[in-house]
């Protein structure tokens, strides 16, 4: 928990205390101070409980990047391992695809470069 819940707490708790004895004493000035002390404490207890929200947002997404950080051999240990396995059931079909990517990659190497547009504007000098 935050120092600042704690604090804007007790000032909240201390307003509403100032407030009540204002109240009691008919004393404008008194319940004023207090409704503002009260009013402060509510802000710092909120800050602080923004600043708790934050800190937990941090602490899971950094939980969240470790744990992908941790795991990423593995992931690609598997994915190797089930693309192995394909390669083994249907040789026939990883052949066709191979080659297929091998032609349009061909494909698109040997187009010839991209001109651009002549332009509209001549010089006649």
């Amino acid at each position: 928990m935050d120092k600042d819940r704690i604090v804007g707490s007790a000032k909240e708790f201390a307003g509403r205390a100032e407030g009540a004895v204002g109240d009691l004493a008919g004393d404008a000035q008194t319940q004023a101070s207090g409704k503002a002390r009260e009013a402060a404490g509510t802000v710092q207890n909120l800050y602080g409980q923004a600043k708790d929200a934050v800190r937990d947002a941090t602490d899971t997404a950094a939980s969240y990047a470790k744990d992908a950080y941790d795991n990423s051999g593995d992931t690609l240990r598997d994915g190797t391992q089930a693309i192995s396995k394909k390669v083994q059931d249907n040789p026939l079909g990883a052949l066709l695809v191979a080659g297929g990517i091998g032609f349009a990659l061909a494909l698109l190497m040997s187009r010839p470069a991209r001109r651009p547009p002549p332009s509209r504007w001549r010089y006649y000098g």
